[in-house]
């Protein structure tokens, strides 16, 4: 069962983390590196409990004043959250992952978002542009190297993955976790409770409901410091039935998952 609400939801003027948009790239010069990171750093700040209310209240307004002396140009504009699909293990897509929780974010909240996924290789330099990443697939893969050291700097900076087993795929399951406890052997990966906050973002979402069976979904998720950075589904958030040229053949999605997706976006954005 799921209820939704309209979610007034303010956030800075732009989400990505280190470059101008494409357009923008021909004319902007490029940020310098030191105020955008420190941009970063004040919107991704989580404060501890119990927050003071002075801290919360200008967060974002500090944000948005080193953005607009970072890139005057898109100070002017709307602001966007731009997030990506990564390519991994040399060629391996996430392709086959809906987008569609993107229009629906923009819908039931205030939050502005592109709304297709940008591709981007996990050993590139552009990772850092994004503040979130899908990643899904099927059967065995390994991380290059330069892959594995990519990921677990993007994780351990702040960065968030959105990862999911393609069509239920053991293998892929199975290598997903391998390469965690290799990425981040000192942060574990655990089942994420129903009273997370995760589950009602947006929507309440009070079971995970799988497509093949009566059966309910849980998922998991790795925390940083205190801080939620992975979340992972073994049996599919991909949502195929959205995505043009995708089947889940045999696999046992979870139903309800572009509800849930938005509420995974929505959390990384503002936690």
């Amino acid at each position: 069962m799921k209820t939704n609400m309209k979610t007034s939801i303010q956030l800075p003027l732009c989400g990505r983390c280190a470059r101008p948009n494409a357009k923008l790239q021909k004319t902007e010069a490029r940020a310098p590196s030191t105020v955008w990171r420190l941009a970063f750093a004040v919107w991704r700040l989580k404060f501890s409990p119990p927050q003071a209310p002075w801290l919360r209240a200008i967060k974002i307004p500090v944000f948005v004043l080193l953005l607009a002396l970072t890139f005057p140009a898109l100070a002017e504009k709307q602001g966007i959250v731009q997030c990506a699909n990564v390519i991994y293990a040399g060629n391996k897509t996430s392709r086959c992952f809906s987008d569609t929780f993107l229009n629906t974010l923009q819908q039931k909240t205030t939050i502005v978002t592109e709304r297709r996924f940008k591709p981007v290789k996990l050993d590139a330099k552009e990772l850092y542009d994004f503040p979130f990443l899908v990643m899904t697939g099927e059967g065995d893969f390994r991380l290059l190297q330069a892959e594995r050291e990519n990921l677990a700097k993007y994780l351990l900076g702040g960065g968030f993955l959105l990862a999911s087993s393609g069509c239920s795929s053991k293998e892929w399951d199975e290598a997903f976790r391998r390469e965690l406890r290799t990425l981040l052997p000192d942060a574990p990966i655990k089942a994420i409770p129903p009273e997370h906050p995760l589950y009602r973002t947006v929507f309440k979402i009070e079971k995970l409901d799988l497509a093949k069976s009566s059966g309910t979904a849980v998922l998991e998720g790795i925390e940083v410091n205190g801080k939620l950075v992975v979340v992972y589904s073994r049996h599919g958030l991909n949502d195929t039935h959205n995505s043009t040229g995708c089947c889940c053949c045999g696999g046992n999605e979870i139903r309800n998952s572009l509800e849930m997706n938005v509420n995974i976006v929505a959390y990384a954005l503002l936690h």
